[in-house]
């Protein structure tokens, strides 16, 4: 065979692309409602938000593609209120490539899908390796679709062209992907196991509320002392009071590990705080008033953080075998096991189960270990009945084996 005959066929590229304009008034976005639903099949939607560049996570653009009706892109902050479209296309089967990071942004403009298929989630059940949208275009559909505006700045006015038909070609092939998607996990026999998932990532709130968020400081582990420590959510607070305000990503202003070094130095008057080479960030200097008056409330407060706190967090893996050696045997057995069961099924094991539903089963476990017991507090902690069916019992058996390997009795020295 020649190299001509056995070299791969390369990708079919998009042909050129038609202007695409944006939907910002009230009449036409009513008259694309009625568009989308007079139109036939599941329903393409994607979001471009500003995240890196704003401080809210509200989309800035919105697609629909729909067969029949065509492609349409929406402007939300003019538009306001989407509750008409969401009336129109409620029942359908709405399309999304990674839903996970866009139900927040489409909720809160009133679009509240009920029937899902996720193409992102679909291809990493299918046991894709590489699950990321262009990537599973190419694999599945062979078209190499660009994705060079992914983090640009959406909330920019007037969107330019390129950026415009970038968002529409977004939304325009999962349809295809969809049912290519669909036919995979069909042959694979996963079909239910993807509704299941899918069905999870409805019911599921993106936005949970944290306590203590200043605490995801990177590079706050590295504060030693709680005074310092104080400063550092201080510090923290004002910069978000300000990214708030402004509506800019936080980093933008001044980045984590700016406050880092101020709460790490504490220095003792403006002047030095200003001298600082690590004090960093484009609002470091214009805001100065604001950082140093954070500084010293945090070195006033009497609200002291502690440096680690407490509360039912179950400690790092690589305590276990001191603080709970049983703990530490079932997670070694059942990890394992686990493992196995995710290789043979072709799904990444944290899809197969969370290491962290895992570690809280193996840390707290039932008081009697069997097989109803075992899925009952995996049902408990949130797992779907396919994971259930999966994993309880290998789970039961390395809970089992465990317990016995502590029991046997140690040899006796020579």
């Amino acid at each position: 065979m020649s190299s001509a005959e056995s070299a791969p066929t390369p990708p079919a590229v998009q042909a050129p692309h038609e202007t695409v304009g944006v939907i910002d008034t009230r009449e036409e976005y009513l008259a694309a409602v009625a568009a989308i639903a007079g139109g036939h099949g599941p329903i393409a939607i994607d979001a471009e938000r500003a995240s890196g560049f704003r401080y809210s996570q509200r989309a800035y653009l919105i697609q629909i593609y729909r067969r029949g009706a065509g492609t349409f892109l929406f402007d939300p902050p003019a538009i306001g209120d989407f509750s008409e479209l969401d009336d129109a296309i409620k029942a359908e089967e709405w399309i999304l490539h990674a839903a996970s990071q866009d139900l927040t942004c489409l909720r809160e403009v009133g679009l509240n899908p009920t029937r899902l298929f996720d193409t992102e989630l679909g291809a990493r059940l299918a046991g894709l390796p590489r699950v990321g949208l262009g990537t599973v275009v190419e694999e599945l559909l062979g078209v190499h679709l660009a994705k060079e505006f992914s983090a640009a700045d959406w909330s920019t006015r007037p969107l330019p062209q390129a950026w415009l038909v970038y968002a529409a070609l977004d939304v325009e092939l999962l349809v295809d992907l969809r049912e290519a998607m669909g036919r995979l996990l069909e042959e694979a026999g996963k079909t239910e196991i993807a509704a299941q998932e899918f069905e999870s990532v409805l019911a599921r709130d993106f936005k949970p509320v944290r306590d203590q968020p200043w605490r995801r400081l990177s590079g706050v582990h590295s504060i030693k002392g709680t005074r310092n420590l104080a400063v550092a959510r201080e510090l923290w607070q004002a910069r978000d009071d300000y990214a708030r305000e402004s509506d800019t990503a936080p980093g933008r202003l001044v980045p984590d590990s700016a406050l880092v070094a101020a709460a790490r130095v504490l220095p003792a008057s403006k002047r030095e705080l200003v001298a600082m080479k690590e004090f960093t960030g484009r609002a470091s200097r214009s805001q100065i008033d604001r950082w140093w008056d954070a500084i010293q409330a945090g070195l006033a407060t009497t609200d002291i953080p502690v440096l680690r706190p407490g509360g039912e967090t179950i400690p790092p893996p690589r305590a276990w075998p001191d603080k709970n050696p049983a703990a530490d045997r079932r997670l070694k057995a059942s990890r394992s096991a686990v493992t196995a069961v995710a290789d043979a099924l072709s799904v990444p094991v944290e899809n197969l189960l969370t290491p962290e539903l895992l570690r809280r089963l193996c840390w707290t476990p039932p008081e009697t270990i069997d097989l109803a017991s075992i899925e009952s507090a995996l049902v408990e902690m949130g797992a779907r009945p396919w994971q259930v069916d999966a994993t309880a019992q290998v789970i039961t058996t390395a809970f089992v084996e465990a317990s016995q390997i502590a029991q046997e009795p140690s040899e006796p020295d020579s």
